[in-house]
């Protein structure tokens, strides 16, 4: 009997010899028409991109509140990345994204996290947040604000009755 190391050694190599031998390439071996329609599906609508935008909503938050402010900046400029990628995708999109956002709260909030002023990022936070939430409105998604992201406040934010 072979050891085991032996069987997966000569497994690994056949792979890499002749990497067709296992390949069922779901985009090379499709036509060109079958190739957009699977990536478009794979990569996913404007949810893909606010899943991302989520993910790092939660860690910028936890970045203020841990006074990492670098990281805080970081994440906020990446959210701008993910929301134009995600409208890329769902040009419906993009005239809400940009108005209530990109195009307002999100480079004067990126200027003030760059600044590195934590009072000043706390009491602007529900800016922000108010912004996406009056997105989330518009494109019909309201659900989307009742979530611990848009519920929880940070100590030193600005009180701001429309952000609760």
């Amino acid at each position: 009997m072979f050891p085991r190391s032996l069987v997966v050694l000569s497994v690994f190599s056949l792979l890499i010899i002749n990497p067709q031998a296992h390949a069922d390439d779901w985009l090379v071996d499709a036509d060109e028409d079958t190739r957009a329609e699977r990536l478009s599906s794979y990569l996913g609508g404007f949810s893909a991109a606010m899943w991302e935008v989520g993910y790092r909503y939660e860690h910028m938050l936890q970045a203020i509140e841990d006074d990492n402010f670098e990281l805080a900046t970081y994440h906020w400029d990446k959210i701008g990345g993910a929301i134009r990628g995600g409208y890329m995708k769902r040009p419906g999109r993009q005239a809400n994204s940009d108005a209530m956002f990109l195009d307002a709260i999100w480079p004067i909030y990126l200027e003030t996290l760059k600044a590195g002023d934590g009072e000043k990022i706390r009491s602007q936070l529900p800016q922000a947040r108010d912004a996406c939430m009056a997105c989330h409105v518009a494109e019909d998604v309201e659900f989307m604000n009742d979530q611990p992201m848009f519920t929880r406040t940070l100590p030193g934010e600005e009180d701001n009755e429309t952000s609760e």
